[in-house]
């Protein structure tokens, strides 16, 4: 998970742990690439807005690196734009959530759902 909110990190990463997701998490997007080369998670939820680079450039770094390029990208962002939610399945999401419409429990049922579990 990238998210740069802390406290919205922590209600995530407790729910999900609960559920029995193992979590690595970032707070900016170019750690978040970096933990998704190195860790290659089942699937990354991803901000779109964050410190040094955004979710964008994550995802497009993401689908364009032959080691990451496999992993599933949602993009959970309060962003709701018509044009910000084209282009993150232009560049290669599998799913766009806004934030605010997805309680944590709705959003590990999403996931598990994605990844057939």
């Amino acid at each position: 998970m990238v998210e740069d909110d802390h406290f919205l990190m922590g209600i995530y990463k407790k729910k999900f742990e609960l559920e029995g997701f193992k979590i690595y998490t970032a707070e900016d997007g170019e750690s978040g690439y970096e933990v998704a080369r190195k860790k290659h998670p089942s699937i990354v939820l991803l901000d779109v807005l964050l410190p040094k680079r955004d979710g964008f450039w994550v995802l497009e770094k993401i689908k364009n690196d032959p080691k990451t390029e496999d992993i599933p990208v949602v993009l959970l962002t309060n962003l709701a734009q018509k044009q910000d939610v084209e282009k993150g399945f232009e560049l290669g999401a599998c799913e766009y959530l806004v934030k605010t419409h997805f309680k944590p429990t709705e959003l590990v049922e999403k996931v598990k759902e994605l990844l057939n579990i």
